[in-house]
């Protein structure tokens, strides 16, 4: 072989390895959130992560600019996991059960340190003998800290073209 096929055969591995890994974190992520093990969910962000859930009637709006149905730094998002564990989450006490389903992992863009990854979701959420599908898409920012993957951004964009029967998102999407 000579190198040029050296360099391309270890750049395929090198992307392969990186694919698996970012499923693999979003797989270990979607189970986390199913066990409501929330904290352990805190620590895959960055402390400057940003997680949001647009509204569904405009999912690529400016979040800046449009109302969010969720539009979290660290801080609130912290503040949403203390009281989703909690009794004053009167929505979610006690816990709805969900099931995650994480397909379509793509990583769409490495830019500098920051690897752009999308992946479609299907979150089952049951409640009171209801079920409730909620469907859509990922859009993450990842970051390595102390070489591990991180979530920098987190985005939930909705297919649904209103949230029924509802009308409010109770659980971490």
């Amino acid at each position: 072989m000579t190198a040029g096929r050296d360099d391309s055969l270890d750049q395929r591995l090198a992307a392969l390895l990186l694919e698996r890994e970012v499923e693999n974190f979003l797989v270990r992520e979607a189970a986390l959130l199913d066990e409501w093990r929330l904290d352990d969910w805190l620590a895959l962000f960055t402390e400057d992560a940003r997680y949001l859930v647009p509204a569904t009637d405009l999912p690529t709006a400016d979040p800046k600019e449009t109302l969010a149905i969720i539009n979290d730094d660290m801080a609130r998002l912290r503040g949403r996991v203390e009281r989703l564990k909690s009794r004053h989450a009167h929505r979610e006490f006690p816990w709805s059960r969900t099931r995650r389903f994480i397909t379509n992992v793509r990583i769409k863009e490495i830019v500098g340190e920051e690897i752009l990854v999308n992946a479609s979701f299907l979150v089952y959420r049951i409640r009171s003998g209801q079920v409730d599908p909620l469907i859509g898409s990922y859009v993450y920012t990842f970051r390595r800290v102390d070489g591990a993957l991180k979530i920098a951004a987190r985005k939930a964009v909705l297919d649904l073209e209103a949230l029924r029967p509802h009308g409010t998102l109770s659980i971490i999407l």
